[in-house]
């Protein structure tokens, strides 16, 4: 067993969770502003990830450049990580490789506690990426307490790059924001994203 493996209804029944459905969960978040580069970046990328429709293409010319303006904005002092094995209980199916981590701890050799926010992409369906997702976080919400460094919530994105989809973990309630936000919404995006970490920062 492993994140990939796992489906909605098997991860919430083994790890004893709870599902709110709400759509708009995320609305009242102020939007970010973006940088010029970032602007460039996606104005060149979108329509070209889109046109090769992998996975890979849709995370290196999409959603990395997104989460590097992410840790931009906190002047490098977040650590992100890109397809690394975060294997935490593999007896409990707690393991694999997540697509990206956003840890509130700086070091880049190794991912330290505190994981704040998992992010799974997809090129297709988003709602295939739910359980994947909520395994991940799961396993963050572990991994803190391992570590000695819990946080009161972790953060979800399941995203195919030009579609967003935001859900959170705060002790064993799962909440999955309905709404879907589309590139074109990017301030909104980034808007979640860094109130993520800023919440984190100051818990």
């Amino acid at each position: 067993m492993s994140y990939s493996e796992f489906k909605l209804s098997g991860v919430i029944k083994t790890f004893g969770l709870s599902i709110n459905e709400i759509s708009g969960l995320f609305a009242k978040i102020p939007e970010e502003d973006y940088s010029d580069l970032l602007a460039t970046i996606l104005k060149e990328n979108i329509d070209l990830a889109v046109s090769i429709n992998s996975k890979k293409a849709r995370s290196e010319m999409i959603i990395t450049p997104i989460l590097l303006e992410v840790r931009r904005k906190f002047n490098s002092e977040i650590s992100l990580f890109s397809g690394v094995d975060f294997t935490v209980d593999a007896e409990r199916g707690l393991n694999g490789f997540c697509d990206f981590i956003l840890s509130l701890y700086k070091e880049q050799l190794f991912v330290r506690a505190p994981v704040i926010t998992l992010v799974e992409t997809k090129n297709e369906n988003l709602k295939l990426g739910l359980a994947q997702c909520i395994a991940e976080m799961v396993a963050a919400q572990l991994f803190n307490e391992q570590q000695g460094n819990p946080i009161k919530t972790i953060y979800g994105v399941v995203t195919i790059g030009t579609i967003w989809q935001f859900l959170k973990l705060e002790e064993n309630v799962v909440s999955i924001d309905l709404s879907e936000y589309y590139i074109k919404d990017i301030k909104k995006i980034l808007g979640i994203l860094v109130n993520a970490i800023r919440e984190g920062k100051n818990n």
